[in-house]
């Protein structure tokens, strides 16, 4: 921008107004951004309440209108990466948020109760529910494939989660009649618990893509397993861990394929469990030193960090109650339920 005695005013005023106008709008685009990406992040690293996070930022944004704008982009990508169960108007049962079940219109599938039902991102609600239509429900021969595939995971998470939720989706191939093709399961398990009063928050999703090959007669079992912890009192520490697996075993019966499928899926995530137990036993002291010095925690944290993030994600996830720290000892050292 030319700038002297000789230029016009009004030329200067236009050249610094245009400036002013760009400035502007860069620091709305970096507010955008503030407003949506990084509040899931927050979300995920530190356990924050999304309504509390949702209310600095629209304190910080002070405009309604770009606020909800953020949110209706915010909402919906918290909740269904982060697999949130709500429970369905009627009590007919509850509905994971996936993209998997996902339909038009915050509409989402709940396929073991044939249901569809309207969400609302922002409250994190049901609003209202309707049976699904045959054109959302996959035919007779996958649904036999699915249901049976539904009972036993069932049975595994009432077993393994205290409160842990799951659902099988078609993913692919829905209106296969009959043996000849191929065709796609997805099994989703989340479990979540939060209990900011002891200063720890557990969750565990996985995903599991089966894919059912007939020219094989082969399924093959394809899973992400993703393990968040969060403790903190008198510092932060935290956990986020994700491991892929993939097995397979033979194209049966639905039957005796939902068994097989279910205990594949145990087998790994058990197996992925105790890794995690010795991953974090056998660290390096000189780790945690390095990370006490940063957070600038107490000497006790030396024996807490080499396994309170585990115990976090086994007791929360998986059952227990809350006892002091102490040093590690498998089974004893529990973290609260409530």
């Amino acid at each position: 921008m030319e700038e002297g005695p000789d230029m016009p005013r009004q030329r200067l005023y236009d050249a610094v107004a245009a400036r002013i106008g760009n400035r502007l709008h860069e620091l709305k685009v970096q507010v955008d951004t503030i407003a949506v990406e990084p509040a899931t992040r927050c979300l995920t690293q530190h356990g924050t309440s999304i309504w509390n996070l949702a209310a600095d930022v629209k304190s910080i944004l002070n405009d309604e209108d770009l606020f909800n704008e953020a949110a209706s982009e915010a909402f919906p990508f918290y909740n269904k990466s982060h697999l949130i169960c709500l429970q369905m108007p009627n009590r007919s049962g509850d509905l994971l948020i996936t993209s998997f079940g996902e339909l038009e219109g915050n509409a989402f599938l709940d396929p073991r109760t044939a249901q569809v039902a309207i969400v609302n991102h922002v409250k994190q609600v049901c609003t209202e529910v309707r049976p699904a239509t045959d054109e959302e429900l996959p035919s007779a021969y996958i649904e036999e494939f699915r249901c049976s595939l539904d009972a036993e995971i069932l049975k595994y998470v009432e077993e393994a989660y205290p409160k842990g939720v799951c659902s099988v989706y078609c993913v692919n191939g829905k209106d296969v009649e009959g043996p000849g093709s191929d065709f796609e399961l997805a099994v989703v398990i989340s479990a979540a618990r939060h209990s900011p009063q002891n200063f720890c928050n557990g969750s565990w999703c996985s995903i599991w893509n089966i894919e059912f090959k007939d020219d094989q007669q082969t399924v093959e079992v394809k899973g992400k397993i993703q393990v968040g912890a969060h403790y903190f009192e008198e510092g932060n520490v935290q956990l986020d861990a994700k491991h892929e697996c993939k097995d397979a075993t033979l194209f049966q019966a639905p039957e005796d394929c939902a068994v097989a499928i279910s205990s594949i899926i145990r087998h790994h995530e058990t197996e992925y469990l105790g890794s995690l137990e010795a991953s974090y036993l056998n660290l390096p002291d000189s780790t945690f030193k390095s990370h006490m010095k940063l957070l600038m925690l107490a000497t006790v944290w030396s024996y807490q960090i080499h396994f309170i993030l585990v115990v976090v994600v086994e007791v929360m996830i998986f059952g227990g109650s809350f006892q002091s720290p102490a040093p590690y000892f498998h089974g004893i050292i529990l973290c609260s339920s409530a």
